[in-house]
């Protein structure tokens, strides 16, 4: 785990090395084409407030060791996406995002803001809260391999995450996570595994999902879970690493076609065909707990956990 952006260069040497070595260690066995690494597998979050990111560790693109990655992604013909990091973006000054990208070849295809930062943990911007935001805030990239939408972690417990991406396309739906068992288990939560299987068989759609593993040096007070794994869009699990432990690898074929012949021909238990939107009105009503832009210099952990509290009052939890 890193904690300033200085460190950002080894890691993604690191991230490169393992793509290299997995595409030459199985290309006797299947050819490898999409490879996927956990959340924070660049840059964790390891400061409790908004302004402590930006001034350590938060990064902006255009960024060279990205561009890096995207090179080698390019090079090998592969698609990557390597966890996520802090960013920062000129247009909104004292925001940072948590962030994820599609690269491959043509460079970075997609950017992906964390649209349900872990509260109060996780003191980012969300790009729900900026006023008029002008970005795709679910992007899905039509690849070679399928078309690709990416979400973070705690974004996978609001389905709404996945079916915006499912409706506009994506056929593949990468989940990276940094999830935590703060009791020190380190096999994955059965949580974890039902969310990622739920996905799959809600959207019809194949789930790759990369969780970071704990080592023992990084195990207090939390346990990284692990558990990473690849499901078909019929909920079964095609490979799966349980042990929350280690570099790990879960390798499994993606058969797109096979998922299209099943999109067109079925007509039972269907979500994606049967959506009925507009029949749920209390969603359209919600309200966020996150401060709003003007107070951005105010968020940390403390006043993001008080607002979770006003939103539970307002529900009638409190």
């Amino acid at each position: 785990m890193l904690d300033e952006r200085g460190q950002i260069s080894g890691r993604v040497d690191e991230l490169i090395r393992i793509v290299e070595q997995v595409v030459n260690g199985y290309q006797h066995y299947l050819p490898v084409k999409l490879i996927v690494f956990p959340e924070f597998a660049i840059m964790p979050i390891a400061y409790p407030e908004e302004t402590l990111l930006l001034a350590t560790s938060a990064i902006s693109l255009p960024n060279p060791d990205i561009d890096r990655l995207a090179d080698k992604a390019a090079e090998l013909g592969v698609y990557v996406v390597p966890g996520s990091f802090l960013e920062t973006d000129g247009r909104w000054p004292g925001c940072v995002f948590n962030t994820s990208v599609l690269v491959g070849p043509g460079g970075v295809l997609a950017r992906y803001r964390k649209v349900n930062p872990l509260l109060p943990l996780e003191p980012c911007t969300s790009p729900h809260d900026i006023l008029g935001y002008p970005d795709e805030m679910f992007p899905v990239v039509s690849t070679s391999i399928g078309a690709i939408g990416l979400g973070i972690c705690y974004d996978w417990l609001f389905p709404e995450t996945t079916r915006e991406l499912a409706l506009r396309g994506a056929e593949i739906l990468v989940r990276i996570s940094a999830w935590m068992n703060p009791w020190g288990a380190e096999t994955p939560t059965d949580s974890t595994t039902l969310i990622n299987r739920v996905r799959a068989v809600e959207n019809t759609a194949y789930v790759v999902a990369s969780s970071l593993g704990s080592s023992f040096e990084h195990h207090p007070p939390y346990a990284w879970t692990g558990g990473s794994m690849v499901v078909d869009y019929e909920g079964r699990v095609l490979a799966n690493v349980a042990d929350g432990s280690g570099t790990r690898f879960a390798v499994a074929p993606i058969d797109i076609h096979a998922l299209r012949v099943h999109r067109r021909d079925r007509r039972l238990v269907f979500p994606l065909a049967h959506y009925r939107p507009e029949a749920y009105t209390h969603m359209r009503s919600a309200q966020s707990p996150l401060e709003p832009l003007k107070d951005k210099g105010k968020i940390n952990s403390g006043v993001l956990a008080d607002r979770v509290d006003e939103a539970k009052r307002r529900m009638g939890f409190l």
